[in-house]
This record gives C-alpha cells, structure tokens and sequence, in this order.
C-alpha cells in the first residue's frame, strides 16, 4: 500500500471542520485536550482522534508539561498547501480582473455588446 504524501495528509486532516476549528483555537495558543474539547459536543476520546490526525499530517505538535500534553499549532504543512493553491488564485484573480473590465466597459458604454 502507497504511503499518502504529505499535501495529500494535510488535506485530508483539513477535510473535517471539526480539526479546522480545532487548529483555529490553537492559533490563539497552545491548549489541552480539554480545552480543546470544550466548544464542541464530543468526548475526549473523539477529539483525541482529531488531535492524532492533525498530528500525524504535522499541523500540530504536543509537548509535555507535568501531567499535561499541550497541543500547539505547526502550520509548516499548511504552507505547502497554500503553495500548492497558488496558481488558482491567481486563475480566479485573473478572471475576476477580466470580469471586472468587462462590467466597466459595460457600465460606460451601455449599449456595448460583446460576444
């Protein structure tokens, strides 16, 4: 069986809202798995999957304090996603520039017909 690629395990961890809340939060800082839970209508056990799946597609780390293993945010992986996304924001700008250009011509020249 074929090892998914990293963008491939970033994606997929970022599939769920659950663990796309869950990174939000910890970009305020790091939290418990208490914390964490807090907001949502989950046991700790279901939000420890999330934190395992986040945590093996690298977008979070987990430290030790005492008792404690703080959850902290790792956004290395999700700059290789918007790297990866980057051409289609520029797709989708350059059609919303040629949108734009068109709706002047438009609001100029209202008699302006184009193909």
């Amino acid at each position: 069986m074929q090892k998914p690629d990293s963008l491939s395990e970033t994606f997929a961890a970022l599939a769920d809202p659950t663990r796309r809340a869950i990174l939000t939060q910890l970009r305020l800082g790091e939290a418990t798995v208490t914390q964490l839970a807090q907001p949502f209508d989950l046991s700790l056990p279901a939000v420890s999957r999330h934190l395992k799946v986040l945590e093996k597609a690298g977008l979070i780390t987990r430290g030790r304090d005492a008792q404690w293993r703080p959850c902290r945010l790792a956004a290395d992986p999700m700059r290789e996603a918007a790297e990866w996304m980057e051409p289609y924001r520029r797709f989708w700008n350059d059609r919303f520039d040629r949108l734009d250009v068109r709706l002047r011509a438009t609001l100029d020249d209202p008699e302006h017909t184009e193909p």
